[in-house]
């Protein structure tokens, strides 16, 4: 008996097949990370997350929070109906963000150490010469000119205290050396 056409040929990969969707329908609906921690300490996950935001007084569609009006009219009319508010029962979340969101934040920026001793040693032997600094053997990256005054310029911005220190120190060591 001959075999079935279809059972031999090779089957084909079917890409409008979405396999992200089978997977997530299998699996059990786990609750949603949360990053801020005021408010993974209050959310309650017996509840959706629509009524958890709401308990927060937080919104969870920005465009329903603060509508774009269309008309001048139509928001005059929609100042005279209020709908009904709702109830925000955790408002210690919005005001522990606000306080944090507030406070001034730290400079992080800072360069590495190699970086910091190639560009004093380039002043150190070159002064504001770019074209010599280029030509010089501990150029290893073969910076350009331009690369090189760039670099100097970031750690200038960085490190201004250090840079003038520095610059004070090199101008004694050239009177001696006249």
């Amino acid at each position: 008996m001959p075999k079935a056409k279809g059972k031999s040929r090779r089957h084909k990969y079917s890409y409008n097949l979405n396999r992200k969707r089978l997977y997530r329908s299998a699996r059990r609906r786990a609750a949603p990370r949360i990053a801020c921690s005021h408010i993974r300490h209050a959310w309650d996950p017996s509840k959706s997350v629509a009524q958890n935001l709401a308990e927060m007084g937080l919104s969870e569609d920005p465009n329903k929070a603060l509508p774009i009006p269309k008309k001048l009219g139509v928001e005059a009319e929609s100042n005279g109906q209020q709908s009904g508010k709702k109830i925000v029962r955790k408002p210690y979340v919005v005001n522990e963000m606000e306080y944090e969101a507030s406070l001034p934040e730290k400079k992080s920026n800072t360069l590495s150490r190699d970086l910091i001793d190639y560009v004093r040693y380039m002043i150190q032997n070159h002064g504001e010469n770019y074209k010599e600094m280029a030509r010089d053997e501990k150029n290893y990256y073969q910076d350009t000119p331009k690369q090189i005054r760039r670099k100097i310029n970031v750690y200038k911005n960085f490190y201004p205290k250090e840079y003038k220190e520095f610059m004070a120190s090199l101008k004694p060591e050239k009177m001696d050396v006249q």
